[in-house]
């Protein structure tokens, strides 16, 4: 008795394994894989959809089993295909991942597309606080106004609540003061893929490096300026 029941839930599994297989047959022919072209337009979606730059890794993740420097190689392409075409897109590695940005020759258009507003802009003392901390970070606020000069308390809250530096630790002196560092953000707003891309100092002209020049204060108007 006990063998035949043993001999029934063989056949039992057997049967389902045999049911099993042939559904998963049947899904292959429903659905087979898809082929390089169909990959490609597949990633370009990906890429087009996402509303930040999408790493290599999540691709992967997202279409399943694929050799990640298939999908390098296929962005690539799409990259070779937009330019042939002389396209006013491009796809650029953005931050660790890959997103869609326009020609600046169309930037013009595209400000008056979104009405950009000014406060969307660094300023002139956000800007030269925010290269200081990109090219010197992990750095201190006491050294960013030792560089340039003047209280930076107010320009580094508005920087950390757009988001583009943030607190990396503490400087192990007395008072542990926060470091700061660049965030991801920042990389997107540039249009860099590591702070490694950053130009090197020694490309700059003298004219271009005002930090040392005397300023005032960021919250003070000049005196020219006041009615």
């Amino acid at each position: 008795m006990q063998e035949e029941k043993t001999q029934a839930q063989q056949q039992q599994a057997s049967q389902q394994a045999i049911s099993g297989n042939e559904e998963t047959q049947k899904a292959e022919h429903e659905n087979p894989a898809p082929d390089e072209d169909a990959l490609k337009k597949i990633i370009e979606a990906l890429i087009f959809a996402s509303d930040k730059p999408i790493a290599i890794k999540q691709i992967k993740d997202i279409i399943g089993d694929m050799d990640t420097r298939l999908i390098r190689k296929l962005i690539n392409d799409l990259k070779e295909e937009f330019a042939k075409d002389q396209r006013s897109f491009n796809i650029s590695e953005v931050a660790g991942g890959f997103q869609f940005s326009t020609d600046p020759a169309y930037s013009r258009w595209l400000k008056k597309l979104y009405k950009i507003k000014q406060s969307d802009y660094l300023t002139g003392p956000s800007l030269e606080t925010i290269a200081i901390i990109a090219y010197r970070q992990p750095v201190t606020k006491a050294d960013i106004e030792f560089i340039r000069g003047v209280a930076v308390d107010g320009v580094i809250s508005n920087l950390m609540q757009k988001g583009f530096i943030k607190v990396v630790g503490k400087k192990d002196v007395v008072g542990k003061p926060y470091l700061y560092g660049t965030t991801a953000l920042f990389l997107q707003y540039f249009g860099l893929n590591a702070i490694e891309d950053l130009p090197a100092l020694s490309d700059f002209r003298e004219a271009d490096l005002e930090f040392n020049k005397p300023q005032e204060t960021d919250n003070v108007k000049q005196e020219n300026e006041l009615p």
